[in-house]
């Protein structure tokens, strides 16, 4: 069985109910959620050997996000206690033709102070296979972007394969530092990048691209600049939605190996339960999908849009769906019958 080791910020998810704005509030729902948290669960619900590593409060709250992990098959047996407080995000659910908000609450929080030193990656990674982060631990702190790049040096070290989503949040860069000026060093050892072009030529300091994505000759000269600039990168890969509003998105996705363009057909999904998420779903179908060796490329990259497809329909930052699941979904059933 493949290890994957996920490393950033689990938060404590504060929502609206039954599409309220933030003013008509006057109560929130309690979850718990997070990018990279979200990815190692989607890959405990497949069978893969996941865990989560993160630094928590010593508080209540703490010690309740490390329950929650092991209520999902996430170890959590690595993780470092220490700081002042659990991150927090609030979000208020979009419908129709009104999106949904987010509002950060991470400022000073236990993984925005994490220090480089603080994790035994050595240690952790003796037994992993493979190592995923995302862009949003670098955005958090200079200090979480220095505990993250020493991650990613000892994963290269010791010849893992290496795992991004770029996940660019305009609302985290806070610190003084832009993207281009921390992420390039980071990216230059990610073998499978997750991202839109655009996003991927920001980070890296160079001019928009505007891809179009339906013209499928074009696309490869413009990942061979990413791949240019991250020598150790292998695959790129793209998710494709099409908003048609908050309750209706289009799904498909791209995938680009330096050699050949893949495509997965788009697909309907409406009405939308939680769109939150469902690019860590992507995500986590991606490395599935790569970590089992009877799919191919192509296998691997309609496994994620499927995955992703799924957790619109559920609720919360997790992809709660079987492998068996999203394989149904493959198989062309999109009718949503009760099974009995």
């Amino acid at each position: 069985m493949k290890k994957v080791v996920t490393f950033g910020e689990i938060l404590l998810r504060l929502s609206t109910q039954s599409f309220l704005r933030f003013s008509q509030a006057e109560s929130y729902k309690a979850t718990y959620g997070g990018g990279e948290f979200n990815v190692a669960v989607s890959l405990a619900n497949y069978g893969l050997d996941a865990e989560f590593i993160t630094r928590l409060p010593d508080n209540e709250l703490g010690h309740s996000a490390i329950k929650e992990m092991r209520k999902l098959h996430v170890k959590s047996e690595n993780i470092v206690l220490g700081g002042d407080r659990l991150g927090l995000y609030f979000l208020e659910t979009g419908a129709s033709t009104r999106a949904s908000n987010v509002i950060y609450d991470r400022a000073n929080s236990a993984m925005a102070t994490i220090q480089k030193g603080t994790i035994n990656w050595r240690e952790i990674f003796k037994d992993a296979d493979w190592f995923h982060w995302s862009g949003i631990t670098p955005a958090l702190s200079e200090s979480a972007a220095e505990a993250c790049l020493e991650a990613i040096e000892m994963a290269h070290e010791l010849g893992l394969t290496i795992s991004t989503d770029l996940n660019y949040r305009s609302k985290l860069w806070q610190y003084g530092k832009q993207p281009h000026e921390v992420m390039p060093k980071m990216l230059q050892y990610s073998n499978l990048i997750l991202g839109d072009i655009d996003t991927a030529y920001f980070m890296l300091g160079i001019e928009k691209a505007n891809p179009d994505y339906q013209d499928e000759a074009s696309l490869p000269k413009l990942y061979d600049k990413i791949f240019e600039l991250c020598p150790n990168l292998k695959t790129a890969a793209t998710t494709l939605r099409y908003s048609v509003s908050a309750s209706h998105q289009r799904i498909g996705g791209v995938l680009y190996d330096r050699q050949k363009i893949y495509n997965a057909a788009v697909q309907e999904v409406t009405p939308v339960v939680d769109r939150v998420g469902s690019g860590d779903a992507f995500m986590g179908g991606l490395i599935y999908g790569f970590s089992e060796e009877l799919f191919d490329k192509q296998r691997a990259l309609n496994f994620a849009v499927a995955a992703c497809c799924l957790k619109h329909t559920i609720e919360g930052d997790y992809n709660l769906v079987t492998k068996e699941e999203v394989e149904k979904l493959l198989s062309g059933d999109f009718s949503g019958k009760v099974s009995r």
